[in-house]
């Protein structure tokens, strides 16, 4: 039997195993799981669906049971109106393939989500979190990082944290948090910088860390997949740039961080109800 073949039988395996868990001794079938359904913003770069569709296939192979939806705020097919009006009236928790808080999380996914007739639950940004520190670093190593240097190595080293920028003061806090994880990891500063919209851009982060003598600076890509924004900030890039987090495993872990996290929340509502407010 060759290695594919046996990967293969693995994954029929847990597939089968997934759909018989969800059928009682009695033969009923069990109420399964909420859908998840993971929105991405959308872009015109074909990459970009490349890498989420592989993505979603990493959540699937993680979690073989779980019914893995993907819907776009905009540019791509499917729209996220479109997969949650395919989903009809059952229960999804919506994991928005961001990275920090803004806009999108706060307005626009809530109300696609309301106008649907699915039982809907949104989740948080992914970001800031361990996980993505880990991403960035194994992209960065990947890029050519040695996370072994000298002391004089040490101190002409930084990082460009780069993102893409929002105007909501709640994504630059997020962006920032993210920024000093990785600067914990690494042992360097790493500063955040912004392909529009927020300060400072990426070449200006680049010019004042030259300015203060780290001339040996590196851009982390703070995206989810490949596109414009990406690949102007790689440009600028003095020394090394990484490669967005795409597909990294850690990716496909947050996700269903994320959607489990939701999903124990709803759980503890339902148990643990508020208290009607006593009458005066």
């Amino acid at each position: 039997m060759t290695d594919s073949t046996a990967h293969l039988l693995s994954q029929i395996g847990s597939r089968l195993a997934g759909q018989l868990s969800l059928v009682s001794l009695d033969g009923r079938r069990r109420p399964g799981p909420p859908a998840l359904v993971v929105v991405a913003h959308g872009s015109r770069d074909p990459r970009a669906l490349s890498t989420v569709r592989t993505l979603l296939e990493r959540v699937r192979e993680r979690r073989p049971a779980l019914p893995v939806h993907l819907g776009h705020i905009e540019l791509n097919e499917p729209l996220l109106p479109d997969t949650l009006a395919g989903l009809g009236e059952r229960e999804a928790v919506l994991v928005p393939l961001l990275l920090s808080r803004g806009y999108h999380i706060k307005r626009d996914i809530p109300e696609m989500a309301a106008a649907s007739d699915v039982r809907a639950r949104v989740a948080g940004a992914l970001g800031p979190h361990p996980l993505l520190v880990d991403a960035l670093c194994a992209r960065l190593v990947e890029a050519g990082w040695r996370t072994r240097m000298d002391e004089a190595t040490r101190r002409a080293s930084a990082v460009v944290l780069a993102a893409a920028g929002s105007r909501d003061p709640e994504s630059g806090v997020d962006t920032s948090r993210a920024a000093e994880l990785l600067a914990e990891r690494l042992g360097v500063p790493v500063v955040p910088a912004y392909a529009t919209t927020a300060a400072p851009t990426v070449p200006d982060a680049i010019r004042a860390l030259a300015a203060k003598g780290r001339h040996r600076v590196a851009v982390a890509s703070y995206f989810t997949a490949p596109g414009r924004f990406a690949t102007e900030c790689a440009q600028a890039a003095p020394w090394i740039a990484s490669a967005p987090l795409g597909t990294h495993p850690a990716m496909a872990e947050l996700l269903l961080h994320r959607y489990d996290n939701a999903v124990r929340g709803a759980a503890n509502c339902a148990s643990n109800p508020p208290r009607p407010a006593l009458a005066v």
